[in-house]
């Protein structure tokens, strides 16, 4: 590992922030199949993951997560990170194939061992364990089975949050379900960008009940199980669509892409009831079997907190020659375009960068759902140009102020009354962007993919004083 270098640009912003809460968690944020590697070690299981990489064009130049940055070998090192970075809370997340390789039934104790490993070694550092039991890697044998739409998957979620639970439950009290069940949901089963590549029309909307579902009843299930220290929560990525223009036509059609990304969410977790527009954004389900009574009860149980990912915000405009599919066959077929402001500029993902839309979201989510829980910022973060400056320094200005602005969004948010805890900047590695493969570089820390040497760069070392300023 390079050491970090003290050098940064002279017109990066500074890293004396607006003062946080006292007790503001500092973090960041990782997931097991993007950091991980060690595919085949120590008994793991395939998830869908592993499968959607071999389909001839799924994944950017073919990439796996095979190896991505040896994490299940380097963690050690990698929470060394952490310590030099000084943050004082580390988000990841537990690979189920890893725990139950089949998914159900026979226990991996080698892949419990190293969470376990990971978690004490964090505990060592003073840092706070948060682990997300679901970011995405359905073992492969579940999905065989039939996946998130059939009802018995959340089942078997519960049985699995429970083991990794009563394992490591004397050390890890922060527990999170689910992560973006929207992405499992829609972009995996609707729009097949993601594993495991399904089309499957009205299908992803009984993924999407299921997953929630499983969220409800697995936090009954641990609250029950657990220790009083113990906090749950989900989170949700949430990207507020904005109408381009004031034409009742965009404005409806924000709301049928806001209806698809966030309230079909959101409704049945603090509003008990899906929305009010659900058929008309949708269509009318055909078979809606896979609601049954007293599942909103369970989806609605209260929570400790709420985890938020912000990126971006969409542009949303009607597209008439875009008529919605009964069948739901991808986001495109509510009637929406999305596009971005011309005098926006944009990230590496060409996505838009936007700090104010977090002040919105923040501030909307509060209004629209009184008795929200206390939130937390569980990813932010972007991919911006970068170069080596004469000392060799990893310089990227655009990242250093793409934190500086969305940090001091939240703290606008923050002054306004909303319940914020804690942030989480995705990410601390470089690692495998899902279908992005490795083209696309997040990390507070850069991974060389040949050698995979780690060197900080000058956005590390400009959160890691920002951090050491909000502590005094």
């Amino acid at each position: 590992m390079t050491a970090v270098s003290d050098s940064t640009d002279r017109d990066q912003p500074s890293t004396v922030l607006p003062a946080f809460p006292p007790g503001f968690r500092w973090g960041v944020a990782t997931s097991a199949y993007q950091i991980e590697g060690g595919a085949d070690a120590d008994g793991r299981g395939p998830s869908i993951w592993d499968t959607f990489c071999r389909v001839p064009g799924a994944v950017a130049n073919g990439d796996t997560g095979d190896r991505a940055c040896d994490h299940y070998h380097r963690w050690a090192q990698d929470l060394d990170l952490l310590t030099e970075l000084g943050v004082d809370a580390y988000r990841f997340s537990i690979s189920w194939p890893r725990v139950l390789p089949e998914g159900l039934g026979r226990v991996e104790q080698r892949g419990l061992d190293f969470y376990r490993r990971l978690a004490d070694g964090l505990r060592e550092r003073g840092i706070e364990p948060f682990a997300t039991l679901y970011h995405w890697d359905l073992p492969q044998a579940l999905q065989d089975a039939g996946g998130w739409p059939e009802r018995d998957t959340a089942a078997r979620f519960v049985d699995y949050a429970l083991t990794v639970q009563q394992a490591l439950g004397d050390l890890v009290h922060h527990w999170t379900t689910f992560n973006e069940p929207y992405c499992t949901s829609i972009v995996g089963y609707a729009e097949g960008r993601h594993a495991p590549g399904a089309r499957e029309g009205h299908g992803a909307l009984a993924a999407a009940h299921h997953l929630m579902l499983a969220h409800g009843t697995a936090v009954r299930a641990m609250r029950e199980q657990g220790r009083a220290e113990h906090r749950f929560g989900i989170v949700l990525n949430q990207s507020p669509a904005v109408p381009v223009s004031a034409d009742p036509a965009d404005v409806a059609a924000a709301r049928r892409m806001d209806c698809l990304l966030r309230r079909q969410f959101t409704d049945p977790l603090f509003g008990g009831a899906y929305p009010e527009d659900f058929t008309e954004t949708f269509g009318a389900i055909t078979d809606a079997s896979f609601r049954q009574d007293g599942d909103l009860e369970i989806i609605g149980t209260p929570l400790d907190y709420l985890g938020i990912n912000y990126y971006y915000r969409l542009h949303v405009a009607d597209a008439p020659h875009r008529q919605p599919d009964p069948a739901l066959r991808s986001a495109n077929d509510i009637g929406v375009d999305t596009s971005w402001r011309p005098d926006v500029p944009l990230s590496g993902m060409g996505w838009p960068v936007e700090p104010e839309g977090l002040t919105d979201t923040l501030t909307d989510l509060a209004a629209r759902y009184p008795g929200l829980p206390p939130i937390y910022l569980t990813e932010n973060g972007g991919v911006f140009p970068e170069h080596r400056n004469a000392d060799g320094v990893i310089a990227d200005p655009d990242r250093i102020a793409f934190l500086d602005g969305h940090l001091r969004a939240a703290h606008r948010a923050v002054e306004s009354g909303v319940d914020v805890r804690g942030y989480f900047c995705w990410s601390l590695l470089d690692n495998f962007e899902w279908a992005h493969g490795y083209k696309h570089r997040f990390g507070l820390v850069h991974v060389d993919y040949d050698t995979l040497e780690r060197t900080p760069r000058a956005s590390f070392a400009w959160y890691r004083d920002a951090v050491a300023a909000q502590r005094g």
